[in-house]
């Protein structure tokens, strides 16, 4: 799939916001005041950011409400409604420790179940579809929520719970990668069963469908060497895990802490722009792509 960067950095930053109010919604820190107002600041930059980034990866921005119609058949729908159940409801309970140094408790943890439930949905518009194999599967929402706890974790700065959390998304991404780099050939998927042709013998396509590009290949069909590849999952998994737990470990600092986040972010990044690059959607057979 072309990996748009209006996608790469919706779906990373977004769930690094969505994973900082889920931590903030359990009491992670336990802040009140500007110290809160500081916490819950980023966290709706970051979600809100990343939500409004996604909007320019749509055709007809101005349209981007309609998305919210169709919540029965659309994840995407889904997301939207959600998303928004999740910013009110943390407003809400944000504005009760920054004004009135209440901790509406119940109000919280609402808030952390529908900012959890808001990444769970964001994973399954592209789990749910059956042309891209390697997406179809268990491993995109235990790899999207994983993420988004550990950096959520990470930014509150929660170390006990940031160590675990980076250890459990690196081994996830990890399984991810080995599971995704097979789906396709064991999909089943090929000219022959999707033509029906396969039973008089072997399908294959004589000429390319055109000489010229079309929509297809440019969303759809993206090519990247199997060996860069290989180099930017030990770049996305040095950043992303290894690093940023070398940083919590050492002795406290603030600077480490900072350089733990910018590491772990830029390590999302890259891995991000890996889940949609090497995404092989089926059409690409027809192109002699796969």
């Amino acid at each position: 799939m072309h990996p748009a960067p209006s996608i790469i950095v919706f779906s990373t930053f977004s769930g690094l916001g969505f994973g900082l109010l889920i931590f903030l919604g359990l009491g992670m820190p336990a802040n009140t005041g500007l110290n809160a107002f500081a916490f819950f600041t980023i966290a709706y930059l970051l979600a809100v950011g990343g939500l409004v980034s996604s909007a320019f990866h749509l055709g007809r921005p101005d349209r981007a409400l309609k998305a919210f119609t169709q919540w029965q058949t659309s994840w995407l729908s889904r997301e939207a409604w959600c998303a928004v159940a999740a910013l009110i409801l943390m407003a809400i309970y944000g504005a009760g420790l920054v004004f009135f140094d209440q901790r509406w408790t119940a109000l919280g943890l609402l808030g952390a179940l529908a900012s959890l439930g808001t990444v769970f949905i964001t994973s399954m518009i592209y789990a749910q579809l059956r042309t891209v194999p390697r997406w179809h599967s268990v491993y995109t929402p235990a790899n999207f929520l994983s993420l988004c706890l550990a950096g959520g974790a990470l930014l509150a700065g929660q170390v006990i719970w940031a160590l675990a959390l980076l250890a459990l998304a690196g081994g996830i991404q990890i399984a991810t990668w080995l599971r995704g780099d097979n789906a396709l050939a064991d999909s089943g998927t090929d000219m022959a069963s999707a033509t029906q042709l396969g039973t008089i013998g072997t399908v294959r396509a004589f000429e390319p469908p055109h000489t010229g590009t079309n929509y297809l290949l440019r969303e759809f069909v993206y090519v990247i060497g199997r060996k860069h590849a290989q180099k930017l999952r030990i770049i996305a998994i040095v950043l992303m895990t290894v690093l940023p737990m070398i940083f919590l470990l050492l002795p406290f600092n603030h600077w480490l802490a900072l350089l733990a986040v910018l590491s772990h972010v830029a390590g999302v990044l890259t891995a991000r722009w890996l889940f949609f690059a090497q995404a092989e959607h089926v059409v690409g057979l027809y192109y002699g792509k796969r």
